[in-house]
């Protein structure tokens, strides 16, 4: 018998013993082993026999053998293959866990020859990066020879599989994975203009983690092995499965914390200015505001070295600053389904001084026009400083809708202070359209969303509406691209901002074009619950002349008052003009109903207009005035005492009889179609008002939009 026959022999029976007698079958090959020690299937098989039973030490140090006295064996790898498969899995399985601790009673050298070895049999990228992720995890001091190689191959990868995304396998490796072990390792010297490249891969993979639009089923929810994303995710990780990565391996815990810490790794490797190490993302902003200041005075280099810290921090404070405002503001973008029942916010023109920006020069005797002695004057002209000393504008939200209001504006306020200095210089202004560009900020819609609001608040309208233009096209795109569309509230959050826009702008038409835009999609609520709403509302003390802004849910409860009031605003200087206007004069009226009665200063003023004129027409009165203090008001105009004015309130009604007159009770000596009218309106009191307005708002559109320039 030849001595492979010997080899074959011998291993054949060895493997027939193990299931009676493992022992023998040991024995066996321990003499096969003696005769033949350079066969390799002869030590292949004690190595399975020890593996099979799991026995680890023992399997180790035949793996060992086997390693270092047949490299080339392709059984070997194949087995090399499923250990490193361990290692790399996060698994708790028997199985897995015992090959770990096989790869463990191997010498440190080996293991890292091992995995060198095993990297080079690897022909799939990701596979051949998390191998090499794994030498460097292990072996520290592999970092500075393979680091910074490591890196630029999933950067090349991404690049070459064109990725629509930063968020995918090869960034997602390279910025959690490789880069914290280069950045950290002691004895890496990059250059400056490398590391503020990985900085800034970084920085972008983080960003948009951490504003990509959750998957369609859901979210994990506190888990405690993955973490959570701080406010405004506090105890929540987004549901982003990363192609290439498994769920679990595509979690990454509190993005912006991990943000902050590597900038501030970075800032030392850098030698920046005033760099003392972890803070806080508003406490950047002081520094590099600070170091702004001396910018100019500084030579090439120092200029280059400044201006390369600001544009850095100071954009990702504004990101992080304008993400936690846009959360607040619209959540379903973060947050998914389980925020689709919170409605979006919107910042809009405070219109609290509509009722009360003109003076009542003459009042009647009748009791419904005295004002009450106590009652509270809600405007004065001293606090129109605030806009005029660059103080900026005064946002206005109600605390009980908005728990988390104070954090919100701030964060508005350091996101347009970020903003304002990243756009002080022309340099800073360059270097960070560079970045804008690199990272195509403008396709974030949540970004848009804070620049429009930021427009808004600078009193650009016209800049504004132009955003907003950009926003609605970037909203369209995001509804095709995901399973579900944004909620009609959303549609309506740009198009009553167009409005607010047109408004300020002088364009009555156009902002009451929307404004019946938006309204035909509300529904009306119940009075009594907007009434409260309002009550909150209502200022305690002066409130700001034309400057201030008003940040407010949008709800049908919270937006048909704002168009109701912007609409009444349209038309207000058209109806109290020198020329007569009955029609813009009886929308006035109609709309002065809501809200009463604060606008009770503006009516009684549209009353002295039309006594002045002696009469007045408007076909629309009887199927809109449900007020009873303006019906009584105008009953009493019919009066002696009233002054006699003609009214023509009735459809297709001629010229009232001037000698007919209604007194206070509308039962005496009265035309009857005008006192029948009357009385069923005095019965119709009660109807829910938003009601009447929002149908109002429907039935009158043309004539509404035709009435204004």
């Amino acid at each position: 018998m030849s001595a492979q026959g010997d080899c074959e022999f011998l291993v054949k029976r060895a493997r027939e013993l193990v299931p009676q007698d493992p022992y023998a079958a040991k024995a066996w090959l321990i003499t096969a082993r003696t005769l033949y020690p350079t066969d390799f299937n002869i030590q292949y098989e004690m190595y399975s026999i020890e593996r099979n039973a799991e026995r680890t030490a023992s399997a180790g140090r035949l793996l060992y053998d086997i390693f270092v006295n047949f490299p080339e064996q392709p059984v070997v790898w194949r087995e090399i293959a499923v250990i490193t498969a361990a290692l790399r899995n996060d698994s708790q399985d028997k199985h897995a866990q015992f090959l770990k601790g096989v790869f463990e009673t191997l010498p440190g050298p080996v293991q890292c020859k091992m995995l060198l070895k095993a990297t080079e049999q690897c022909f799939n990228t990701l596979e051949k990066a998390e191998m090499l992720l794994l030498l460097l995890k292990r072996f520290p001091e592999s970092v500075v020879q393979h680091g910074v190689s490591l890196g630029e191959s999933l950067l090349e990868a991404e690049t070459v599989e064109d990725l629509d995304t930063p968020v995918n396998c090869f960034r997602k490796l390279f910025v959690c994975d490789v880069l914290p072990l280069i950045l950290n390792n002691p004895e890496m010297c990059l250059p400056v203009s490398l590391l503020y490249k990985y900085m800034h891969k970084a920085a972008e993979f983080y960003i948009c983690y951490v504003t990509k639009e959750p998957s369609a089923d859901g979210q994990i929810q506190g888990s405690q092995e993955v973490g959570g994303l701080k406010s405004p995710g506090r105890g929540r990780s987004q549901h982003v499965v990363i192609d290439g990565l498994s769920e679990k391996s595509s979690v990454v815990t509190e993005p912006w914390e991990r943000l902050l810490e590597m900038l501030c790794v970075v800032g030392s490797l850098c030698d920046w200015q005033g760099e003392k190490g972890s803070r806080s993302y508003s406490e950047l902003l002081q520094r590099v505001t600070e170091l702004c200041r001396y910018m100019s005075a500084a030579d090439g280099e120092g200029f280059s070295r400044c201006c390369g810290q600001i544009v850095t921090c100071c954009s990702l404070v504004l990101f992080h600053c304008a993400f936690h405002y846009v959360s607040a503001v619209q959540p379903s973008l973060f947050q998914g389904h389980g925020a689709l029942s919170a409605s979006p916010w919107v910042l809009l023109e405070d219109l609290s001084s509509v009722y009360t920006d003109v003076e009542v020069e003459r009042k009647h005797a009748h009791k419904k026009r005295k004002l009450a002695d106590g009652r509270e004057k809600t405007m004065s002209s001293d606090d129109e400083d605030g806009l005029a000393k660059g103080r900026g504008r005064h946002i206005v939200v109600n605390n009980t809708e908005m728990s988390s209001w104070t954090e919100t504006l701030e964060h508005f306020r350091t996101a347009r202070e970020s903003w304002d200095l990243l756009h002080s210089h022309q340099s800073l202004e360059t270097e960070f359209a560079k970045i804008c560009s690199a990272w195509k900020t403008e396709m974030w819609l949540w970004f848009r969303i804070f620049l429009t609001d930021m427009i808004i608040y600078q009193g650009q309208y016209r800049k504004s509406l132009s955003s907003l233009a950009l926003m609605s096209s970037l909203q369209n795109q995001q509804n095709q691209n995901s399973l579900s569309n944004s909620s009609n509230l959303e549609t309506h959050r740009a198009i009553i901002q167009q409005a607010s826009c047109h408004y300020a702008l002088g364009e009555y038409r156009m902002a009451c074009e929307k404004l019946l835009e938006v309204v035909a999609g509300l529904t009306p609520q119940n009075q009594d619950a907007v009434k409260s709403i309002e009550e909150q509302r209502k200022p305690r003390s002066k409130a700001r002349k034309g400057n201030d802004l008003r940040l407010v849910p949008c709800t049908s409860k919270s937006i048909l008052p704002f168009c109701l009031q912007l609409m009444l605003a349209c038309f207000k200087l058209r109806a109290f003009t020198d020329n007569r206007d009955d029609l813009a004069l009886g929308h006035v009226i109609v709309l002065l109903q809501h809200d009463w009665p604060q606008g009770e200063n503006l009516f009684l003023k549209a009353v002295d207009k039309i006594c002045q004129q002696g009469s007045f027409q408007y076909e629309n009165f009887f199927n809109y005035v449900t007020n009873i203090d303006m019906l009584e008001e105008f009953a009493y105009l019919r009066t002696t005492e009233g002054g006699r004015v003609q009214l023509e309130l009735l459809p297709n009604q001629g010229m009232l009889i001037k000698h007919h007159t209604v007194t206070r009770g509308i039962t005496k000596g009265v035309k009857e179609d005008f006192r029948l009218a009357m009385e069923r309106q005095v019965s119709r009191c009660g109807e829910n008002l938003f009601t009447v307005l929002h149908r109002f708002c429907i039935n009158e559109k043309i004539i509404l939009i035709q009435s204004l320039p």
